[in-house]
């Protein structure tokens, strides 16, 4: 149970406060060798929303996908502006493969129509185009990850995340009282924005399946309990105030279900909760002792199993529940700890805290044969979740005394940091795509 009480010794790091600042940003740290070739030109036209913002949204976020390698503006072997202009050749001796190309026009006041093209610069012909219109300055970042998904999808055959959201938990320090927040952000950072206060702890949010409704822990009134809040209206209402502990709830696919931790019986155990008629249905038991803690649960993509954390037998591990006959086995064997675990959208791969002796680092495992892959170097990684598209992870660490965010690539090739706030923000969860 003390390997387990890892997670407690970092909300007690988590506590020592510095300063914290209003925006994110994302620090590249690592890119991939042979990533994708390719060019953002500046979005040409009469009039811009604000000159390059939509070229450098798209630019920013196929850099941080770790897939792509974008070439500096000061490198284009020619300034495209009329496509019937591009010289392939120029951009082939280049080493550019791909190119995208706009222009932004104004239609109203404050309302602007814009066309991108994708190239394929091999090949040399047009991948695809787009309208969109009616665009407003305030929505500017919002097309520009539309059009970074776009792009992503045409040349990768996989949906893009970058339309998604995040949400996190921070804490401002106003000494000698601190200030928790629920803060939900664009999948980069920008346009955060706080849907929930208290002057108590806020931990574990998690995103329902449609991305209107979060699910956490609060300790407003002394002790743990579970809320579910609507992120647009702002109404929340309490599902979950057992004695003793009520923490770590998950959704279900179908968002029928919570998954969620309460010690109604003594020991820390896995129950699910109808969210329509909230109906209990204990799911695990800690058998060999009473004072065993299974914890953490995740769904697997088809709703028929759980994975989960437990103490139960030889250290803190990771561990499949059925749903339907509550018969559990045992999943990771590497390492003496493995715990939060994360499945992957398509069900293949489980991420997870692993500790092989050398600190507490974010590792992939392959849910069929059991290979396991270290993806990160921290010391005290944490809380791993996977984008939509399973293509990056975002987790928390400890960088330089700061908690901050940081994000992963799937294959470990590429990573990230979220320059966040200053640091000392910790939870992540992403949210599922929804249009």
């Amino acid at each position: 149970m003390k390997n387990f009480l890892k997670s407690l010794t970092f909300l007690v790091l988590w506590l020592v406060w510095q300063d914290v600042f209003s925006v994110m940003e994302i620090e590249i740290t690592e890119g991939v060798e042979g990533a994708h070739p390719i060019a953002i030109a500046a979005f040409s036209g009469d009039t811009y929303i604000e000159p390059g913002a939509v070229e450098s949204i798209v630019r920013s976020n196929l850099w941080r996908s770790g897939l792509f390698n974008v070439l500096e503006p000061q490198h284009f072997p020619q300034v495209v502006t009329d496509p019937s202009r591009l010289h392939f050749q120029l951009w082939r001796e280049a080493g550019v493969e791909s190119l995208l190309i706009g222009t932004i026009t104004r239609a109203a006041e404050d309302q602007y129509r814009i066309e991108f093209r994708l190239y394929d610069l091999v090949r040399q012909k047009r991948l695809s185009g787009h309208v969109i219109s009616s665009v407003s300055s305030k929505d500017v970042r919002k097309v520009g990850h539309k059009i970074s998904d776009m792009v992503f999808e045409s040349l990768t055959g996989i949906r893009g995340s970058f339309s998604t959201h995040i949400v996190y938990v921070r804490a401002v320090r106003n000494s000698p009282d601190t200030k928790y927040e629920l803060r939900v952000a664009d999948f980069d950072g920008h346009n955060a924005r706080t849907v929930f206060s208290s002057a108590t702890q806020l931990m574990s949010p998690t995103w329902s399946p449609d991305g209107t409704r979060l699910a956490y822990v609060s300790f407003e009134g002394g002790n743990s309990a579970i809320y579910v809040q609507d992120v647009v209206k702002g109404t929340r209402f309490r599902v979950s105030a057992q004695t003793g502990m009520n923490s770590a709830p998950a959704w279900s696919p179908d968002g029928r279900y919570l998954a969620l931790t309460l010690s109604i019986e003594g020991s820390s155990d896995i129950y699910l909760m109808d969210t329509q008629t909230r109906r209990l249905r204990r799911i695990t038991s800690g058998l060999a002792s009473d004072t065993a803690i299974d914890t953490e649960a995740c769904w697997m993509p088809d709703s028929k199993a759980l994975l989960f954390t437990s103490d139960r037998s030889d250290g803190t591990q990771v561990y499949r529940v059925s749903v339907r006959d509550r018969k559990v086995e045992r999943i990771t064997f590497q390492g003496k700890y493995n715990a939060a675990p994360d499945v992957s959208p398509d069900g293949r791969y489980v991420a997870m805290v692993h500790n092989g002796g050398n600190g507490f680092r974010i590792a992939v495992m392959d849910l069929k044969s059991g290979a396991m892959r270290v993806l990160t170097d921290g010391n005290m990684d944490e809380g791993p979740s996977y984008a939509p598209n399973g293509k990056m992870i975002i987790y928390a660490t400890l960088k330089h005394g700061r908690e901050v965010l940081a994000a992963v690539s799937s294959n470990g090739r590429a990573r990230q940091q979220l320059q966040a706030a200053g640091g000392n923000v910790r939870a992540p969860d992403w949210s599922s795509f929804h249009d």
